[in-house]
């Protein structure tokens, strides 16, 4: 594994992570929960609070009327002004009649309990005292007394002769709210232990949720990749008549005009491609022609006037490339129609390079490198064109010397020969490295010397032919600057899998 494939894992693990946390799944699933967990606090708080108030009001409300009416009932055979015996039996009465709860009668400096062991003080506080002093009516308070709560009543007596003054005769009534406490506590337990289950009802609720909306949304995405991928084919089903609905119809249509826009080009590059194919046929025999006086014209130049001469070679130089293009063209064409075949054999490389240097007369310009015995089963006739077109364009756009190394490499994925064609010139052009392959390019004219030479090339379309024919063989061609001290130049590097008789070619 490369840093490169590294790196994209780390890159779609990273994506994988954040699709899990900040995924449109996870995100639903947490606003449900989140609006779960509000609704059922807040439904708590307010049931709580009602449930505490109603409670509270029906016991404050019975023990104040209770209480007043026990009084009025003790009070009316209560005669003033009592003294402390009586004021205690008055204190028991009203205790008896309200159900044991502790009273405290006050009248001036005398104040009786009905529980002569019962703590009163803390418990009427001085705020209720004074309410009831200078009120007419029954006064109540909640308070808390050694972390217990508690209902105190108090109400004045007054006399029964028509205008209702004060007697001076305050009385007290505590009562024990922890009763109410308690129902009111486990209300709160019993909706509290309630909320666990709600936000798991929300959660899962929230996933079938999710998996309703995001079910669509994968298929499109599904979709999506595949038409991306190149399968134009690739459509969604349309279902019901929401946005996704609409989404998904957009897709098919969108994809329904690629899908034609893609026949249409495909039909226009297969015209093009015939157009190509049929104009370099049938220029193939007046070629042949031409190229039969050319050469015979000159041969005989030399016993031609000097202008007729230069224009007899000028004509033979140019028709030769004419033809050398229109066999390239062809080339092109049978590589687009995927009509090349491979005709294989295993081969000895280094005899190989040898005869394509020599047949083109390179021997003497070319320095080379072979290692000797190594044989693949490769196409001899296209490796003499890879050999003739990387040396050729070498000699014409690079300096010398111009050096060919024949070698192998063992790598990961398998041995490879390794054929390294160099030069010493100016190197490629900024920008030339990416489009060097590219059908009819050329770089600048700082790296051109002149027009084309005996390698035949000089078109554009060399390194994409040799290109084409080290794929055919499952290899490729790399192109790199050469930048060491003094030294400069390009490397064009053919690396072609190392097979031998019997492990088969594609």
């Amino acid at each position: 594994m490369n840093r490169t494939d590294k790196g994209e894992r780390g890159v779609a693990s990273k994506r994988r992570s954040w699709r899990l946390v900040g995924g449109l799944r996870a995100r639903l699933v947490v606003t449900f929960v989140v609006v779960a967990l509000i609704s059922a606090v807040t439904s708590t708080a307010l049931a709580y609070r009602d449930a505490r108030t109603a409670v509270l009001q029906r016991a404050q409300n019975a023990a104040v009327n209770d209480f007043r009416e026990r009084v009025t009932a003790v009070a009316a055979d209560f005669d003033l002004p009592p003294d402390q015996a009586s004021l205690s039996r008055f204190a028991a009465k009203v205790s008896d009649g309200i159900g044991g709860k502790i009273v405290v009668a006050r009248y001036q400096d005398l104040t009786a309990v009905s529980d002569s062991l019962a703590e009163t003080e803390g418990r009427i506080t001085v705020e209720l005292r004074s309410a009831v002093m200078t009120g007419d009516d029954a006064k109540f308070q909640r308070v808390q007394w050694r972390g217990e709560p508690y209902l105190v009543v108090g109400t004045p007596v007054t006399f029964a002769d028509g205008d209702h003054r004060t007697s001076g005769l305050d009385v007290f009534a505590i009562a024990d709210l922890r009763a109410e406490r308690d129902d009111t506590a486990a209300l709160l337990d019993s909706v509290r232990a309630g909320i666990v289950p709600v936000v798991l009802l929300a959660a899962v609720l929230a996933l079938l949720a999710a998996g309703t909306v995001l079910r669509p949304v994968r298929k499109l995405g599904r979709a999506t990749r595949e038409l991306a991928a190149g399968d134009l084919g690739s459509r969604v089903a349309v279902t019901g008549h929401d946005e996704l609905a609409d989404l998904a119809t957009t897709f098919n249509e969108t994809a329904d005009a690629l899908q034609a826009s893609d026949a249409e080009l495909r039909e226009q590059e297969a015209k093009a491609r015939r157009f190509v194919a049929d104009v370099s046929h049938e220029l193939r025999t007046p070629l042949a022609a031409m190229t039969m006086v050319a050469t015979v014209l000159e041969e005989d130049a030399d016993q031609l006037p000097p202008d007729a001469a230069r224009a007899a070679r000028t004509v033979g130089a140019e028709t030769a490339r004419l033809s050398r293009l229109v066999e390239d063209l062809m080339e092109i064409s049978r590589f687009d129609a995927k009509a090349v075949r491979l005709n294989a054999a295993e081969t000895d490389l280094a005899d190989t390079v040898r005869a394509s240097l020599a047949l083109r007369g390179w021997t003497d310009r070319v320095q080379t490198h072979l290692h000797e015995g190594v044989r693949a089963v490769v196409d001899r006739r296209r490796i003499d064109v890879i050999v003739a077109n990387l040396v050729g364009n070498a000699l014409r756009h690079g300096a010398p010397p111009v050096t060919v190394t024949l070698g192998t490499a063992l790598d990961a994925d398998g041995e490879w020969v390794t054929l390294e064609v160099a030069d010493h010139g100016p190197g490629l052009p900024p920008g030339a490295r990416e489009r060097v392959f590219d059908r009819f390019y050329k770089a600048d004219a700082a790296r051109t010397r002149g027009a084309a030479d005996d390698s035949g090339q000089g078109s554009g379309l060399g390194t994409a032919i040799a290109l084409e024919n080290a794929r055919l063989h499952g290899g490729t061609i790399d192109v790199a600057d050469v930048a060491d001290g003094a030294r400069r130049g390009a490397v064009f590097t053919l690396r072609l899998p190392l097979r031998r008789t019997g492990e088969g070619t594609k």
